[in-house]
């Protein structure tokens, strides 16, 4: 069974290994100890936690069929006559989006704004996640 030590499940949720370590203690995620003492949580256990962190949209949000939303904070707005690009540092990842300047007038984004990416595809591709 494939486990993972508190800073890889915390890279992994995005999160910092004192949030995950409060998670553990809090009984909100299981986590054993391997015969150094540290923490480790099962694979299966990550997951399962990870999936009921997606379900808990953001306070003031409502619910989409999109699952995959990104809270970040907006680093970059670029304007032309008609589009603009917003790029959104959301924990690790950076989104770019590419949308009409009316909206993002509209939604008032601009550099140190909170913004939530909203994602809704139907091709994903998946990559292996470690150097196994």
């Amino acid at each position: 069974m494939t486990t993972y030590r508190i800073g890889e499940a915390a890279d992994l949720l995005g999160v910092s290994v004192d949030t995950v370590r409060r998670w553990v203690d809090a009984g909100r995620l299981t986590a054993g100890r391997d015969d150094h003492g540290h923490r480790h949580v099962a694979g299966a256990d990550l997951a399962a936690f990870a999936r009921s962190l997606a379900d808990e949209p953001d306070p003031g949000t409502s619910r989409s069929s999109a699952r995959n939303r990104l809270r970040g904070i907006v680093t970059a707005v670029v304007r032309d006559e008609v589009m603009a690009q917003v790029d959104i540092q959301a924990g690790p990842f950076r989104v770019v989006s590419l949308m009409s300047r009316e909206a993002v007038d509209d939604l008032g984004l601009e550099v140190g704004s909170t913004a939530v990416a909203v994602i809704k595809s139907t091709t994903v591709v998946v990559e292996r996640g470690d150097d196994r």
